[in-house]
């Protein structure tokens, strides 16, 4: 493995960033899937024959989570102070650092659950729910050189990240 790596990069968390987590978290869960697949089932059914209420109930639960979570994501953006300042994230052959003035916390690479990308974003867990976002607009000519690390320092199987 190549070893001595190291990179350090700002990032500044958006509303959009959050949502855009939050809407992969949830449509990767088993609750997200079997929503989505019921709610188009009704539709589905609609137009099959079985009645206005059942294209508005399907609609409404199709509608429901997405809506729900671009208004969480919103509030939790403006309650939480720690997306009002930039995070610094600092990687090394140990593990991936994050600080935000004073605080700083630390992870060791085989602790790390998994990382996964989105179109917008590369989302490393750090347990089952919690992750660090590192928003591709944000990493800029650094994209490649992360993915790398995450790569060289993580068991293949966790890493499911797309270009």
């Amino acid at each position: 493995m190549n070893r001595n790596m190291e990179m350090e990069f700002d990032v500044q968390m958006t509303s959009g960033d959050l949502y855009d987590y939050m809407l992969h978290h949830t449509y990767g869960s088993a609750s997200g899937l079997i929503g989505s697949v019921a709610g188009a089932l009704m539709v589905v059914a609609a137009f099959m024959g079985a009645g206005i209420l059942c294209l508005i109930a399907g609609l409404i639960i199709l509608l429901y989570l997405p809506v729900s979570l671009f208004l969480k994501s919103k509030q939790q953006f403006l309650a939480n102070p720690a997306f009002k300042m930039p995070l610094h994230f600092r990687m090394t052959d140990e593990g991936l650092e994050v600080s935000q003035g004073e605080e700083t916390q630390s992870q060791k690479w085989e602790d790390i659950h998994k990382a996964i990308s989105t179109t917008k974003s590369i989302i490393v867990y750090t347990t089952a729910v919690n992750a660090s976002i590192f928003p591709r607009r944000e990493l800029g000519d650094k994209e490649q050189g992360v993915i790398k690390m995450i790569s060289t320092h993580m068991p293949p199987k966790k890493v499911k990240i797309r270009c």
